[in-house]
């Protein structure tokens, strides 16, 4: 089992950023592919960013392209999402997941393990 716990969300003006991180805790000797996803109120959750074990790897969204970059520290067992040029669309709750696969991946059925999400919200 791996745990998965989100921080560093909070309120952000448009066109400011912020850096959230998925701190993994548990069975984290294994090579875990991570993703970061989002849910606006009324609307499912869409794939934001991926990033494959080694860090060598990653994939966006289009519609954060340029705007958000993802990471990771195996040392620490924590991934990264920082987010810069922030947009009212930008507002949700963001989760991280962990993925068994080698590689990175955009759909929800790719990953295995979930965080409980951190809320982002546009303050303008």
């Amino acid at each position: 089992q791996v745990q998965l716990v989100e921080s560093g969300g909070g309120l952000v003006q448009a066109g400011g950023s912020l850096r959230l991180s998925c701190a993994a805790s548990g069975r984290t000797s294994g090579s875990y592919a991570m993703g970061w996803f989002r849910q606006a109120p009324g609307k499912e959750r869409e794939f934001v960013a991926a990033i494959n074990w080694s860090g060598g790897y990653t994939i966006y969204a289009d519609s954060v392209k340029g705007r958000f970059t993802i990471s990771r520290d195996n040392a620490k067992n924590t991934v990264y999402l920082q987010m810069n040029s922030l947009k009212p669309d930008d507002t949700a709750v963001y989760s991280c997941a962990a993925s068994l696969g080698s590689y990175v991946y955009t759909k929800i059925y790719d990953y295995t393990y979930w965080g409980q999400g951190t809320q982002v919200t546009d303050s303008s």
